[in-house]
């Protein structure tokens, strides 16, 4: 979670109250990241780190780094699980995985994720959005585009608008566990159809 750059933004919400704790093994766990040969790990290890300091900065949020370890469990995941067990304490987390396992054990965890997903604008079959085409889809003539959150828009027949914005309809939703997708169809083809079907 700490990773997740969303987690400072939260804080600072002040919608999460109370003490953040943060077991020693994870630092551990984001120093080894950080000191990653992959540059790609190396860079999400340090703004691991970079965000927690950001937290501790913070006024209002209390962050308190625990020693209490699990040396039997070598598993991270499972170590968050039984201190937040021990503790009584919740899981702030954007891990399926860590969510379904915790969830198991009776743990309750605030998912990062879901909170998004709640908090994002209702789109309904038949309203008109307007978005930026931006790459070609998977099916042929498919057009992608994207809402500022980053869900994806799937548009029918909307190759030839890469590069454009265009005002699309909305056909279908549909919602994921990895998030929510958007099928959409251009509106002037919408719009050409009608004038077909009314002119009989």
């Amino acid at each position: 979670m700490i990773i997740d750059g969303r987690a400072a933004d939260l804080c600072e919400t002040g919608f999460l109250e109370g003490t953040f704790l943060v077991p020693h093994f994870i630092l551990d766990e984001l120093q080894h990241i950080a000191d990653s040969s992959d540059s790609l790990k190396r860079a999400r290890g340090r703004r691991g780190l970079d965000i927690l300091n950001k937290i501790q900065k913070m006024v209002g949020v209390d962050v308190r780094i625990i020693d209490e370890d699990f040396p039997h469990i070598k598993e991270v995941d499972a170590k968050l699980v039984v201190l937040a067990k021990k503790m009584n304490a919740k899981i702030i987390t954007n891990d399926l995985n860590l969510n379904k396992v915790a969830e198991l054990q009776g743990v309750r965890v605030l998912n990062i994720n879901e909170l998004c997903n709640a908090l994002r604008p209702a789109v309904l079959p038949g309203e008109t959005i307007r978005v930026f085409v931006l790459k070609e889809g998977k099916e042929a003539g498919q057009g992608v585009a994207y809402l500022d959150d980053g869900t994806m828009i799937v548009v029918d027949n909307a190759r030839r608008s890469i590069g454009r914005n265009v005002d699309v309809v909305v056909t279908s939703v549909l919602q994921t566990t990895a998030g929510r997708m958007i099928f959409t169809r251009l509106k002037e083809d919408t719009e050409r159809e009608e004038l077909q079907v009314a002119r009989g």
